[in-house]
């Protein structure tokens, strides 16, 4: 039993790490290429974004990988007979599929591993790679297309003279503006400046004005400094307080700082809600400032919810490895097929239809707080029970 153990094993780690490292080369060129087209990237940049990418392409390559090996290896066994012959020999089916599924165990946890090393020092370091490239990137931009632009920040310029932008416009949205106007810069030239250490990106401006959607505007002669956050410079934004890129180990401690932060947003409402009662300014009860209270009342509760789910869905994303081999090994066996991409395909496509809309549906609902948390697991419940179904089948044959 040993020996035979032994033997299956050897095999589906043979297919399943040959595979792993075809399937996460390509996917990490195709990260690679996308962050590289998107930001604007230079051959630097673009290297120093691999070893952070990495972790994210494994992350789909692992629960693909590990169902091809045990379609593989426990496809060309039934074709071949040998699990005809071992059970004329005594040997219960339940021999064959225990070291898969202990394999495809094990890989899970691996999987959780690399779910949280990617969504944490995965992402926060390509993002720091983005950012201390933001300057290279913006004048890339503005010598070929003339204009930059994210979702806070537009800049548009009619040349770039060396490092000089010449008649440059830009429109900057501050962060926690809310609903204000944005606020726009023109002047005779400028220039940009990065500063790492401050996360900011100087726009330093010469002889130009301001205006600020009409509230105010105003020419400034001379020199002026305009410090611009890289989250807003950047169009890889700001997920440092988003809870879809926090490790694991720091849910409990930013949960607890999220509920305290909801607590304070409502004593302060409370307190102002009072204040206009005493008062008798019944308008103010319904003023614009109260808008901006609910969308940062509403952001906090989704902030919350986001960091509640962290965990379940990392630890749902690693164990679909196992609930994969758990449907994809006794089904091979019973479609008794040596050819790879027929018994994988029959595995894959039930498994694309099915689980991954139940899991996008868990995780969306999720988010929201519409379902709880443990929703993200719905997908991997349905695999196990169409897993152990499979698995009694063979197992009565």
């Amino acid at each position: 039993m040993r020996l035979l153990s032994r033997y299956i094993l050897v095999e589906l780690l043979r297919v399943f790490l040959f595979t792993l490292m075809g399937m996460t080369v390509v996917l990490l060129l195709a990260g690679v290429a996308q962050e590289a087209i998107r930001e604007g990237l230079g051959i630097w940049p673009i290297l120093r974004l691999i070893p952070y990418l990495l972790p994210d392409a494994m992350v789909y390559a692992v629960p693909g990988t590990i169902l091809f090996a045990v379609c593989s290896v426990y496809g060309r066994m039934a074709a071949d007979n040998e699990l005809t012959a071992a059970k004329s020999l005594g040997i219960s089916p339940a021999a064959f599929l225990v070291p898969g599924l202990i394999l495809a165990f094990l890989v899970s946890l691996g999987a959780v591993w690399l779910n949280d090393v990617a969504a944490s020092w995965g992402q926060r370091g390509a993002r720091a790679v983005v950012f201390q490239s933001v300057e290279q990137i913006v004048y890339g931009m503005l010598r070929t297309r003339g204009s930059y632009s994210t979702n806070q920040l537009s800049v548009h310029v009619d040349r770039v003279d060396g490092r000089k932008l010449i008649h440059p416009t830009v429109t900057f949205h501050p962060p926690g503006a809310g609903n204000r106007p944005p606020i726009t810069l023109t002047a005779e030239d400028a220039v940009l400046r990065l500063d790492a250490k401050r996360g900011v990106l100087i726009i330093e401006f010469n002889d130009g004005e301001v205006d600020s959607g009409g509230e105010w505007m105003g020419d400034f002669p001379g020199l002026e400094r305009y410090e611009i956050p890289l989250s807003a410079a950047s169009r890889k934004g700001d997920a440092t307080n988003s809870g879809s890129h926090c490790a694991m180990r720091d849910v409990s401690r930013l949960a607890a700082e999220q509920e305290a932060e909801m607590l304070r947003l409502k004593q302060e409402s409370a307190s102002q809600v009072a204040c206009e009662l005493i008062t008798g300014d019944f308008a103010a009860l319904t003023g614009p400032q109260w808008s901006d209270r609910h969308r940062r009342l509403r952001d906090a509760e989704t902030q919350l919810f986001r960091l509640r789910l962290v965990p379940w869905r990392r630890w749902a994303n690693g164990f679909s490895c196992l609930f994969f081999a758990m449907v994809g090994a006794p089904l091979a066996i019973r479609l008794r097929t040596a050819d790879i991409w027929t018994s994988f395909g029959l595995c894959f496509l039930p498994i694309l239809l099915v689980y991954y809309p139940l899991l996008m549906y868990g995780l969306d609902r999720a988010k929201c707080g519409v379902l709880p948390p443990y929703a993200v697991w719905f997908g991997n419940v349905m695999l196990m029970v169409v897993g152990s179904w499979f698995v009694y089948r063979v197992m009565r044959r």
